[in-house]
């Protein structure tokens, strides 16, 4: 259920939810906790942070607070240790990677929430913290490796300007036929598929560095390549969304990306992304070419892809917090122990157990049914 526009924040959720008015303890503040804001930290990560912050601030009251390097704009996580008692009116929000267990742990007595974005960094959670995957790639890691947390699947959203500058019409010829960006991209692109593209006569752009307008970039592009893979396999963690090919289908390119991880999120081969390094270079070479020449020919219906990208507006993504704001109300409401689940080792022996058992059963039954 949606709050209406007059009514939003826990005030909206208590309307939505009367029933549970009286014990719900909904957030009057929600923390997101990033390791700083400037010079190291910036990345994607920071970015989504961020933005969700500014989106979930339109619901409740919302801050962002560091714990590596100071900010004189935010709190600093041990000032707020030192100086404030746990509040259950107050929700933290972790999501960097290898600092989550430590977090945590510094965290203890507080709500916590793990906003997942990478997955298989190795850690393990308590019972009862809940997890927000942005991917289902993510979500899945973690119902298998947390089944009995409280999962909730809230993916990212792109930033409005994607979708208010993104040249989706395709009215005429772009002057870059292949875009590609160094960062995170494969040996295999930037060494062997984009000189054999070159000497096809296609226009490639490797984008290095800074640029003031990326979706100014994007617009004057008929095709991208993203090929993550080797990277993220690299740092043996995973894509832990994929928002770049998201951006270039916003701008009206053909995408062609690999599929590893929350890249399978945003569609199959063949439809939103199309699968780069499927199989042999002579295939992905004539595809991409195919492509640049003729782009109509692979571009998404413009009804598919306004339903791909209406999917992550933030409007959408907004009602999608608010709701899971409300079950975290509920269930910081409910009452008694965290549901906890069995060690794989002792999953594994009492399945070992239980075939020995089948073992011990079948030849029981020979022996009773030989005759005397």
């Amino acid at each position: 259920m949606v709050s209406s526009p007059a009514v939003s924040g826990p005030a909206a959720r208590r309307l939505l939810r009367p029933d549970l008015a009286p014990e719900s303890v909904a957030p009057a503040l929600v923390r997101f906790l990033v390791p700083g804001i400037s010079g190291r930290f910036r990345c994607g990560g920071l970015s989504v942070e961020q933005q969700t912050a500014r989106l979930v601030a339109s619901l409740c009251p919302t801050e962002l607070v560091t714990y590596r390097k100071r900010s004189p704009d935010h709190p600093y996580l041990d000032d707020c240790l030192a100086q404030e008692p746990p509040d259950p009116q107050v929700l933290w929000v972790v999501s960097w990677g290898f600092d989550v267990p430590g977090l945590i742990r510094r965290l203890n007595g507080r709500r916590v929430v793990y906003h997942a974005h990478s997955s298989q960094y190795g850690f393990s959670l308590p019972p009862g913290v809940p997890v927000l995957a942005v991917s289902r790639n993510t979500l899945g890691y973690w119902g298998d490796r947390a089944p009995r947390n409280p999962l909730f699947l809230v993916p990212n959203a792109l930033e409005p300007v994607w979708l208010d500058r993104g040249d989706r019409s395709a009215r005429q010829r772009r002057p870059i036929d292949v875009l590609v960006q160094a960062r995170k991209s494969s040996t295999y692109v930037l060494s062997r598929l984009v000189p054999a593209l070159r000497q096809s006569g296609l226009v490639v752009e490797v984008q290095i560095g800074w640029v003031d307008d990326l979706v100014d970039l994007f617009n004057r592009s008929t095709v991208y390549l993203y090929d993550s893979v080797e990277y993220w396999r690299g740092r043996g963690v995973t894509e832990g969304f994929g928002l770049p090919p998201l951006e270039a289908l916003a701008c009206g390119c053909v995408v062609f990306s690999s599929l590893n991880h929350a890249l399978s999120d945003h569609g199959v081969s063949g439809q939103a992304l199309n699968q780069l390094g499927c199989g042999r270079f002579s295939f992905d070479l004539q595809r991409v070419q195919a492509a640049a020449l003729d782009p109509d020919a692979w571009r998404l219906s413009p009804q598919d892809l306004d339903y791909l990208l209406g999917n992550h507006s933030e409007a959408l993504l907004k009602v999608r917090w608010s709701t899971v704001l409300d079950q975290l109300d509920a269930l910081h409401s409910s009452k008694g122990p965290e549901l906890r689940t069995p060690s794989r080792l002792r999953l594994r022996l009492e399945s070992r157990l239980q075939r020995v058992q089948r073992v011990v059963n079948r030849l029981a039954g020979c022996h009773s049914s030989t005759p005397n």
